[in-house]
């Protein structure tokens, strides 16, 4: 494999020293702004809160805001307390029905919940939908805890959270490209089974993980995710198979992965090289995302080097 000079790093460095420019009082005054407008809109009812996607609530439990909440989806299984909230079923087959049985004064979601309908009966009946960008960047992570914080009316712990994953966010960029003299080839694979397998191409959260971890995307000739054959998989030559703790148990572990139709003929299938890691973790871009990129770069220096 070819050596090349250490992975780009990400817009974040320059955002960050942007940001720091600004100071810290004027960032607590802008949150403070907006959620005085925020409190006059809503009165002094205390927020009840669906969170529909696993990220949004690791958000609200990382703003200590977790009393907040009234519901969570099935996709918020962190932390764990966040598992025996009331739930409102899978986040792309709501039913209006049920949450608004839970009486929230606002529910929060990603673009990717649904069905539109749903949402729309929520909004009709004087709840608000607050529709929060699912867009893979770190950047995108930033904007989602300050509109979250504004909403919640924790601007000192919105502004703590925001410095904290942003020192957090500066170190792994730079360790990464400290360690990346050889990209590996690393190829996702979305499976519910050994029969269904897609892979991931641009503009998804898999593809934003391997860059950021300092690898390449050997599948990034598409968009979206595109159904695996036996001859895309050979001519993708990955080094490394990437899947989720699910994907791999739903395949039936490590001797099924192995046995893909075509793997035998990549280098990742010589080596036997595969990386598993937690979709929440590995997907969710939450506040757990410097650790999950941190993580993730670690298994694909290990895998290539041992």
């Amino acid at each position: 494999m070819r050596r090349i000079t250490p992975a780009r790093l990400p817009e974040t460095l320059a955002f960050l020293m942007r940001r720091r420019a600004l100071g810290r009082l004027g960032t607590i005054g802008a949150l403070a702004m907006s959620q005085s407008m925020h409190a006059k809109s809503v009165g002094n009812r205390p927020p009840r809160i669906v969170s529909v996607g696993g990220a949004l609530t690791e958000i609200v439990y990382a703003l200590e805001a977790q009393s907040c909440l009234v519901g969570v989806d099935s996709t918020s299984s962190f932390p764990h307390q966040a598992q025996l909230l009331p739930q409102v079923g899978y986040a792309r087959r709501l039913s209006a029905e049920g949450i608004l049985a839970l009486s929230p004064t606002s529910v929060l979601v990603t673009e990717e919940a649904g069905p539109p309908e749903v949402l729309r009966q929520v909004s009709n009946v004087g709840v608000p939908v607050e529709v929060l960008d699912s867009g893979y960047r770190f950047e995108g992570l930033v904007q989602r805890i300050a509109r979250i914080g504004r909403l919640l009316s924790t601007e000192a712990k919105t502004v703590a959270l925001i410095e904290r994953l942003s020192l957090a966010w500066s170190e792994v960029c730079l360790s990464v490209s400290h360690h990346t003299t050889i990209r590996p080839r690393v190829l996702f694979l979305f499976a519910h089974s050994t029969s269904r397998l897609m892979a991931s191409g641009i503009q998804t959260g898999a593809h934003a993980m391997i860059e950021y971890a300092g690898a390449i995307n050997a599948t990034s000739d598409f968009t979206g995710f595109k159904p695996l054959t036996p001859e895309s998989l050979i001519a993708a030559r990955p080094d490394v198979i990437l899947l989720t703790e699910h994907g791999f148990k739903a395949m039936g572990e490590r001797s099924s992965v192995l046995k893909l139709p075509g793997l035998s003929q990549t280098p990742a299938g010589r080596a036997q090289r595969i990386a598993v890691m937690d979709a929440s973790l590995l997907l969710g871009f939450g506040p757990r995302l410097p650790m999950a990129v941190q993580q993730l770069s670690e298994q694909f220096r290990t895998s290539v080097t041992t």
